[in-house]
């Protein structure tokens, strides 16, 4: 078998575990697409993890950076300027604003920081 097959077979458990915590809460179906639709994209679940794991302000340059890392499997100093600015500019004109109108992240466009936001 490969890792493919493997990653498969994992599929449908996942499906039906997020079946089985959403039973019985009261989640409006819009909710449910909007969260599924922001997590579809691996670069926004990346950026997203990358401010999980940091649980600070970072700059959005710092933020690509690990975003690419994380990509790509490599270490940050095998990456090429291009490839992190690259990065950089699909998470500010496109990942960066979904996430940020979604509540689940911050952005001071000023001093080009990120941060998680607040959970109510």
């Amino acid at each position: 078998m490969t890792a493919t097959s493997n990653s498969a077979l994992d599929r449908p458990e996942f499906v039906l575990a997020v079946l089985e915590w959403l039973d019985g809460r009261e989640v409006p179906a819009d909710v449910i697409s909007d969260a599924f639709t922001l997590l579809a994209n691996e670069r926004r679940r990346l950026l997203l993890a990358v401010m999980t794991s940091y649980g600070e302000a970072i700059t959005l340059p710092d933020a690509a950076e690990e975003v690419a890392v994380r990509e790509t499997g490599r270490a940050v100093t095998e990456l090429s300027g291009e490839q992190v600015a690259n990065v950089y500019l699909s998470l500010y004109h496109d990942h960066l604003p979904r996430l940020v109108d979604a509540g689940l992240l911050e952005y001071d466009q000023e001093r080009d920081l990120v941060s998680p936001a607040p959970l109510q």
